[in-house]
């Protein structure tokens, strides 16, 4: 999914299923968190904080914890497989740590129409942030059906890790859309290639 405040050459992606495996993602094809402005996207995209929070208090010390983060994701969860057999206990030291920190604490608030929205109790720090994905990593290891839902997409070089919720487990891609519809094009032009006897 784009969003307007992100640049054309940074398409955020939610997709995967849960906000580590979406922080992961950002990788894929390039590095997408190349700003705080697209970091702040981020945040925003991945429902880590209500619609409309500010955050124009996140600097670049942001960027690199969250990018930090993201490094040890990808050690605890490469190719969509959980780290047994993998010398893993610095990054999941790290993980455990970093869940440690408070989430921002929501609270209630009439909106505009008189319904209660959520909104955060002021603005969220970056450790409350990078706790809340952390623990989501932590969710994510320990919860057997979740870790057994892991898969990684079957386009050709995709490296994206998702969390398989579809009807029968049969998703093979991270997007329809994106590695699905270039899977299909492939097939049909491989097809229209053969030789018509």
């Amino acid at each position: 999914m784009a969003l307007g405040t992100a640049t054309d050459a940074y398409e955020l992606r939610f997709d995967a299923g849960r906000i580590c495996l979406d922080l992961l993602a950002t990788t894929h094809p390039v590095e997408r968190l190349g700003s705080v402005a697209v970091l702040r996207a981020w945040i925003a995209g991945s429902g880590l904080v209500p619609p409309g929070t500010e955050l124009a208090h996140a600097d670049t010390s942001w960027l690199v914890g969250f990018r930090e983060l993201r490094a040890r994701i990808g050690q605890l969860v490469p190719g969509g497989l959980a780290p047994e057999g993998r010398p893993y206990g610095l990054a999941l030291t790290h993980v455990n740590e970093i869940a440690r920190a408070a989430p921002p604490a929501p609270r209630a608030v009439p909106g505009a129409d008189g319904t209660l929205v959520r909104e955060l109790d002021g603005p969220p720090a970056c450790t409350a942030l990078l706790g809340a994905v952390a623990r989501d990593v932590v969710e994510l290891l320990t919860d057997p059906l979740a870790r057994a839902g892991l898969r990684q997409c079957e386009g050709d070089n995709c490296p994206i890790v998702y969390v398989d919720t579809s009807r029968g487990r049969r998703r093979r891609w991270c997007s329809s859309e994106v590695c699905g519809n270039r899977e299909r094009v492939a097939r049909h032009r491989r097809r229209a290639a053969l030789p018509r006897a």
